[in-house]
């Protein structure tokens, strides 16, 4: 019962941040503030800076509380510098790789399109969940679960904006690039989960998700040394503000989920987590007025009962 409840608040963070990000880069209507929001556009560039600087925040306020958390949590990180246990210090960098890439393509994709087509297309990760852990650890997917499978598909593509169907309009083409980037981060995502669970055999789930942080951390760090600058002219104040809340909710969120995981498995937590893209459909709508055609949210409906009928059908054990 408590993996269920930890993966049911740990998707009310996610859903805030990635609202948060929508705001960051594109001018909104937030309820009591009036039109806030654009202060980057959304390009590579800047989707390696909004991850370096939540990471940046995210990574001491980890170490700070942790501790509380976990008290074990550097006797453990010390544990993982053991060369008998070099196989999950990997495991754990891997996830923080798996991390850098799932944040950096989801914050393109929101950048892109609207925040409930990007989170839904997104969270066709748990097929992806399904499909790696029948590959992994010999969990195949029934004949119902394959019709499941099929219906999300069909919902996600009927979220698709139909103007993104044609490539005749920069704009289009971006569109194209924002579902693209959602699937891509929705694969990242899942190879993330199924990491997770394999790692959690030997480490914890606070030291694992730290060691995440600081290799994203890393790595978001290195792509905006070895790439393109960001523009000169950002109004910094916003953004610390954006990425220090933002780091806060980060924390909070993966470690409760990753905690959820190791109570009830990658596939069970994945297959809760369905509700977020209805979540972020609401909360888009309620803090910043962003609204889908009846189609688009038809498909949200889809894909969110679908798998959450996957998840009822037969929810693996740990």
């Amino acid at each position: 019962m408590w993996g269920y409840c930890l993966i049911l608040l740990s998707s009310a963070f996610f859903c805030i941040q990635n609202v948060l990000v929508r705001v960051l880069f594109t001018p909104q209507t937030v309820v009591g503030f009036g039109e806030v929001g654009g202060y980057v556009p959304p390009t590579l560039s800047h989707s390696f800076l909004l991850l370096f600087l939540r990471m940046l925040l995210a990574v001491p306020l980890m170490a700070i509380f942790s501790v509380g958390v976990y008290p074990k949590i550097w006797a453990d990180l010390r544990q993982l510098a053991h060369p008998n246990h070099r196989l999950s210090l990997l495991h754990a960098l891997g996830g923080g790789a798996l991390m850098f890439a799932y944040l950096a393509f989801l914050y393109l994709s929101i950048g892109l399109v609207t925040t409930g087509v990007a989170m839904t297309l997104f969270f066709t990760f748990p097929i992806f969940t399904a499909l790696f852990a029948w590959r992994f650890f010999g969990d195949r997917p029934s004949q119902f679960q394959w019709v499941i499978i099929g219906l999300v598909i069909l919902g996600s593509t009927l979220t698709i904006p139909r103007t993104s169907l044609s490539l005749n309009v920069d704009g289009n083409a971006a569109a194209l690039l924002g579902i693209l980037f959602g699937f891509i981060a929705g694969i990242a995502y899942a190879l993330y989960t199924i990491n997770a669970q394999k790692s959690f055999e030997k480490i914890h789930p606070v030291p694992f998700t730290w060691i995440s942080f600081a290799t994203a951390l890393v790595l978001s760090g290195g792509c905006l040394w070895l790439g393109n600058s960001p523009q000169s002219a950002i109004d910094w104040a916003p953004l610390w503000i954006g990425s220090l809340i933002s780091g806060l909710v980060t924390f909070a969120g993966h470690v409760l989920y990753n905690s959820g995981i190791r109570l009830i498995g990658a596939t069970a937590a994945a297959m809760i987590g369905t509700i977020n893209p209805a979540l972020t459909v609401v909360l888009a709508w309620i803090a910043i007025q962003e609204s889908l055609t009846p189609l688009q949210t038809t498909g949200v409906v889809i894909v969110t009962l679908s798998v959450a009928a996957l998840s009822r059908h037969k929810t693996p054990s740990p």
